[in-house]
């Protein structure tokens, strides 16, 4: 075998990819979101107008050096982001994300957990809408986008998701408040969740549109706590109070059981309509 071909497959090797995307895209994120803060601060715009602005730039920097990466590197056309069906699959995944939050704060309000203290100015959705946006694109674009998909084309669907969900969850164990149970819940909530939605799917909208609406909902118009982090600004503030296994503490409702269990049900619905639909894909050692 000739160096060029040993250079080759190490270059195309799925571990040496995901390293490489993971940092460039990151190197990429990162100095964009030093430049657009540094270029913003010489405005006068409001403080949370800059967060917005600054977040949604970063955003968008994260999709272009996905995709320019990729495309050159694969040397194929990134489908991950077509424009085809985008709006179906925005549509359905922030339905999809609204509706398993509801459902957790309902399991809380039943139990007499949950209450509204006031409702505040519209504006003060702004800082939950930029953290909802930037977590939602960058996550996805990296987690599902690289450290799933590139695994998945040799592992297969359903390890590659095992391992996805395993980092995500235990990277979500160093937030404020957070918890090895806690952990568990977010590999099981998002880490499954998200990947089934990217291999139904086989795009990044679908995923990212849960995403977003999981945690916009949860902090902007439920008013409460989002892996652990406070948003300073919402559009309820709100009361959450009980045994922690159904309110998840100060972690947020993530942390609660509700939120796995209803997370798992649309992730085995998800992965059986895969199979049926032919997508989930086999380990090399099976085909």
């Amino acid at each position: 075998m000739d160096k060029k071909n040993i250079k080759q497959k190490i270059l195309h090797f799925p571990l040496t990819k995901v390293i490489i995307g993971l940092i460039v895209c990151g190197l990429i994120i990162g100095l964009g979101q030093t430049l657009i803060q540094k270029g913003l601060n010489f405005t006068n715009i409001d403080k949370d107008l800059k967060t917005l602005i600054g977040g949604i730039f970063v955003a968008v920097l994260a999709i272009i050096s996905y995709t320019y990466l990729f495309k050159f590197y694969e040397k194929r056309e990134i489908t991950e982001f077509s424009k085809k069906g985008i709006i179906k699959n925005l549509l359905i995944g922030l339905v999809l994300g609204v509706i398993l939050q509801s459902l957790t704060i309902l399991v809380i309000y039943l139990k007499g957990g949950y209450s509204v203290i006031s409702i505040n100015p519209i504006l003060f959705i702004i800082p939950p809408l930029t953290s909802g946006i930037t977590a939602a694109i960058i996550e996805e674009t990296l987690f599902r986008g690289i450290i799933f998909r590139i695994p998945e084309e040799k592992l297969g669907s359903y390890i590659s998701l095992l391992i996805s969900a395993f980092i995500f969850g235990a990277l979500h164990i160093s937030n404020p408040n957070s918890s090895l149970s806690a952990g568990i819940g977010l590999a099981i909530q998002a880490g499954l969740l998200l990947g089934a939605a990217y291999i139904y799917t086989r795009n990044l909208w679908f995923p990212i549109a849960i995403h977003f609406a999981w945690n916009f909902t949860q902090s902007a118009i439920f008013g409460a706590n989002v892996s652990g982090n406070t948003i300073s600004k919402t559009l309820i503030t709100s009361k959450i109070e009980g045994a922690e296994w159904f309110t998840g503490g100060q972690f947020g409702p993530e942390g609660s059981i509700q939120a796995t269990f209803f997370c798992l049900i649309a992730t085995i619905i998800l992965l059986v309509l895969s199979h049926k639909e032919g997508k989930i894909i086999k380990p090399y050692w099976r085909e």
